[in-house]
């Protein structure tokens, strides 16, 4: 087994004596406090993630514009200096590379921010196509990431900065923003379909800024969360993880994230042919929300049925916090995605009925 890395929170959850597993080759928190009382916390106060781990690219050169036009789904050119753009990568078969963040820092300048566990393979399928005086650098090991989400996330982070935060408006950001003297990229973004913000600082400083913002919102009810918070929230929320909504057999169109496909931009990307045909003809599958009506949790990989006939599975299935039910996304066959109809998933070998509901699950105010 490879030697797993560390995020600089590593000494903080050590003395929390927290259990971390293996997350995208990082050694993480599943819960420090409980996966309940964090999610509780994030939908009505605020949580402190810590999400190093992330990996950050920085692209610069004449054809930077030119070149993220071409290797990813949304417009690029639309994006000014101060602009959050969320897009996907894609194979030409249509297949999703990873989902990213492309942050605009000026003309033909741009932070890239990927999924953890593709840090390595998004790398390389970008250093594969770039030109050569394109200039391609991976920051993942300098540049750490909290974010602070939830209904009092703004408030809290305002009490350690002069810079007015509620002046970014939604995927916007502010660079170079000192919160409690750690100058940051400050951005209005999240995982967890709450009001918040990301941000990015130098790795060392990451403990001092936690701390910080700790001591800030203790009367506002912030506590730090790990990863099973942040994965029960954006499930609610309806946000695509990689490698079970959105992975190399399965399309930005039929994970549900169509917005970020602009199949009419001027510039020709990689999976552009396949994608525009999938908009046109409609889609021979797709993610669908399902509540259990028996008792069960459906899971991920779990078969789903319509009488003998296997019509999908299950792509990430929990007990909802938020609305206590048992609830899961599933990638169908597009036939049978009505509203209302009834499933049945194979839990451990026994038919469980469900039905088919609108998602988000959960969406704020």
């Amino acid at each position: 087994m490879p030697d797993l890395k560390t995020t600089p929170l590593y000494d903080f959850y050590r003395s929390q004596d927290v259990k971390l597993i293996d997350f995208g080759g990082y050694l993480l928190p599943v819960q420090i406090s409980g996966i309940k009382q964090e999610h509780n916390a994030v939908r009505s106060n605020a949580g402190i993630f810590d999400v190093s781990h992330m990996g950050e690219f920085l692209i610069q050169g004449e054809k930077a514009e030119q070149f993220l036009q071409k290797m990813v789904t949304n417009d690029v050119s639309k994006a000014r200096p101060g602009d959050a753009l969320y897009t996907a990568m894609c194979y030409e078969d249509g297949g999703t590379v990873d989902d990213l963040l492309i942050y605009c820092l000026g003309q033909n300048n741009y932070q890239l921010v990927v999924n953890a566990a593709n840090i390595d393979k998004d790398f390389k399928w970008l250093s594969e196509h770039a030109p050569q005086d394109l200039e391609l650098i991976n920051q993942s090991n300098k540049i750490a990431l909290l974010a602070v989400q939830g209904p009092r996330a703004i408030a809290i982070v305002q009490k350690i900065t002069d810079y007015d935060l509620t002046s970014i408006k939604h995927f916007k950001f502010a660079d170079q923003v000192s919160l409690e003297g750690v100058s940051c990229l400050v951005s209005r973004t999240g995982y967890t379909g709450e009001d918040g913000l990301e941000l990015y600082c130098p790795w060392d400083k990451a403990p001092e800024l936690w701390n910080a913002i700790l001591v800030s919102g203790k009367t506002e009810g912030i506590i730090p969360c790990g990863l099973g918070a942040r994965d029960t929230l954006r499930f609610e929320a309806r946000l695509p993880l990689y490698g079970q909504e959105l992975s190399a057999t399965i399309s930005p169109l039929e994970a549900g994230i169509g917005f970020a496909v602009k199949t009419n931009k001027e510039a020709d990307f990689i999976g552009k042919t396949v994608l525009a045909r999938q908009k046109a003809e409609g889609l021979a599958r797709k993610i669908v929300g399902l509540e259990m009506i028996d008792r069960a949790i459906p899971r991920t990989h779990y078969s789903v049925y319509v009488g003998d006939t296997k019509i999908g599975e299950v792509t990430t299935g929990t007990q909802s916090p938020t609305l206590g039910k048992n609830l899961g996304l599933a990638l169908i066959n597009s036939e049978f995605a009505k509203i209302g109809g009834l499933v049945d998933v194979d839990i451990r070998g026994k038919r469980k009925k469900a039905k088919l509901i609108k998602t988000p699950f959960y969406k704020k105010g």
